[in-house]
């Protein structure tokens, strides 16, 4: 039987009224870890099963989650203080005054799971697959790396990368999980290689190589006995602590809560709020980890007829008790938002009270926009009723929770909002057409300043739809905005331009910050060492297991 339907169990007798309040069978104070004879093995449930693990693919968290374990990169970002130190690269790179050309020298002993060499032939190899793609394979480019033109092997331990404008961006991205380095048999897969059911064929130089996967419940991942690169700068060195790691799929809250209660999970990923406190009741420990980038908010697809008027999405956005839905859905872990950028991130500029909730102000700005009541109390103009359409953001949390209250809140000034059916599939093919979805809930965890362009720009995620099918751009002048951050080589004039574009997606009302989304960890008090990465992505190079933790978890069990 798998773990997940051994889980299953466990949380029926263990956890979780209808209520939200914690109902517990034990009335011990703490948990008790389940099966001491595994050795110093872990495991880690997921709410979501991987897509792809596929590096530039692996902003999903389940992906880069899983990616962040089997492979290294050129460089190490301290998760805490962001800082950048070499890592496969042995020293910090040569880098010209244009930020055109990027010179690294790299280690020479480092070798694959598979056993094959990291060479400087292989790291150009990698980067030139990130950076360019391969459409026949259906891999895309890694929307981290901008202007990318070729990798140059110019010894046996330096390459050097040429970009056909400036990318200063590029330093960062070589220490994202989206630029891990991986065998030259692994990059030439495609895409279904780096799908489910072929995870093991994924090779990398990291701490762990995955050693089986049963598709789409678990995957387990073994430690690499001779693992001997790892970042000056990390704490641990050497092969990593941990035996292995089992990674079991268990997709509802009431799961991975029962099974952390009962002791026979180590750690869960995706803890709702109203759990933290049960949790933490009974001995748990909460870790979290701000996303340092995009925070979660609703983007206005400006060029759908229903939004192109800015009044109208000035009144959406005074509407919204943003407030209201953080006291009754999430906790301090939470914080709320102040820009379209998070405090923690780079270049975050603060806009003051652009988001206050004033819904008679909405009611003028839709009066004064020609949008009056009809019979049925919704907003009407020229036969037309002002009714909208918002994705479920499936990997965010408590999505249909938050787009519920926005429902109720905008109803009450006469707008009404559907929800999209349908899974994640179904909302990722429906969000690519503005006739679907109008409304698109989104956030994209990455501690660079590119991450404004990731989120809105037309050759990235392209949150708000601006290409005109018509041809050209409904706003050529953000696109613009957004082509300059990443190609100014100055830090600290990027940083400036990054504050410019939440300027200016504020002052047109683009854009509805909600929260700053943390990625919140339920973690037993005998696993230590643990860290989420710079965007909240686990990391279990240095976690371990404290064997006298479990001897005090049983006694007092007793």
């Amino acid at each position: 039987m798998s773990l997940t339907g051994k889980f299953l169990r466990v949380a029926a007798s263990a956890v979780v009224a209808a209520t939200g309040a914690a109902v517990l069978v034990s009335c011990a104070t703490g948990t008790q870890r389940a099966d001491d004879s595994a050795g110093e093995s872990i495991t880690f449930l997921e709410p979501n099963f991987f897509k792809t693990l596929y590096p530039p693919g692996a902003g999903y968290y389940p992906n880069g989650g899983v990616v962040n374990q089997i492979t290294d990169r050129l460089l190490y970002q301290d998760p805490e203080t962001l800082e950048l130190s070499p890592w496969i690269a042995t020293d910090m790179p040569k880098v010209n005054k244009d930020a055109t050309v990027y010179e690294f020298d790299i280690r020479t002993d480092v070798t694959y799971s598979d056993g094959s060499k990291l060479t400087a032939q292989n790291v150009v190899n990698n980067f030139d697959l990130y950076g360019l793609g391969a459409k026949d394979r259906l891999l895309t480019v890694s929307e981290q790396i901008n202007n990318y033109e070729r990798g140059e092997v110019v010894d046996d331990d330096t390459v050097r990368f040429h970009f056909s404008a400036p990318s200063p961006g590029f330093l960062q991205a070589t220490s994202s999980y989206n630029a891990g380095l991986l065998s030259d048999a692994t990059l030439a897969l495609d895409d279904e290689g780096f799908g489910p059911g072929s995870a093991t064929k994924v090779v990398g130089s990291g701490p762990f190589v995955i050693e089986s996967e049963e598709m789409g419940k678990e995957l387990i991942l073994k430690a690499r006995e001779d693992y001997d690169w790892a970042p000056p700068a990390h704490p641990h060195q050497g092969r990593a602590r941990l035996d292995s790691i089992r990674y079991a799929l268990a997709a509802e809250q009431s799961v991975r809560s029962g099974a952390m209660v009962s002791g026979q999970a180590d750690i869960a990923r995706q803890i709702a709020a109203p759990e933290e406190t049960h949790l933490k009741a009974r001995g748990i420990n909460i870790v979290s980890r701000g996303t340092n980038a995009m925070n979660n908010q609703l983007d206005f697809r400006f060029g759908h007829p229903l939004l192109q008027d800015k009044l109208v999405r000035q009144a959406i956005i005074h509407a919204v008790d943003r407030e209201r839905i953080l006291k009754i859905l999430f906790s301090e872990t939470y914080p709320l938002a102040t820009s379209s950028v998070a405090k923690t991130a780079l270049g975050y500029r603060e806009q003051k009270d652009a988001y206050t909730f004033d819904p008679e102000r909405s009611k003028e700005l839709l009066d004064a926009a020609g949008w009056t009541l009809n019979a049925d109390g919704l907003r009407e103009k020229d036969g037309k009723v002002l009714e909208l359409t918002v994705n479920l953001a499936g990997p965010q949390p408590r999505s249909r929770e938050v787009i519920t209250m926005v429902q109720q809140d905008l109803a009450a000034i006469g707008i009404k909002l559907h929800l999209n059916s349908g899974d994640n599939a179904t909302q990722d093919a429906d969000s690519k057409d503005i006739d679907k979805i109008q409304v698109r809930h989104s956030m994209v965890g990455r501690a660079d300043l590119d991450a404004i362009k990731s989120l809105f720009s037309v050759d990235n995620r392209d949150t708000f739809l601006n290409k005109n099918p018509n041809g050209g751009l409904y706003d050529q002048k953000l696109e613009d905005m957004l082509a300059s951050v990443v190609s100014e080589p100055d830090e600290d004039k990027r940083a400036d331009l990054v504050g410019d574009v939440q300027d200016y997606v504020t002052e047109q009302a683009y854009v509805l910050p909600l929260f700053e989304e943390p990625q919140v960890y339920a973690v037993q008090p005998w696993l230590k060492g643990f860290t989420p990465e710079a965007i909240g992505r686990p990391s279990f190079y240095g976690a371990y297991i404290d064997h006298s933790a479990t001897k005090q978890s049983r006694e007092g069990e007793k």
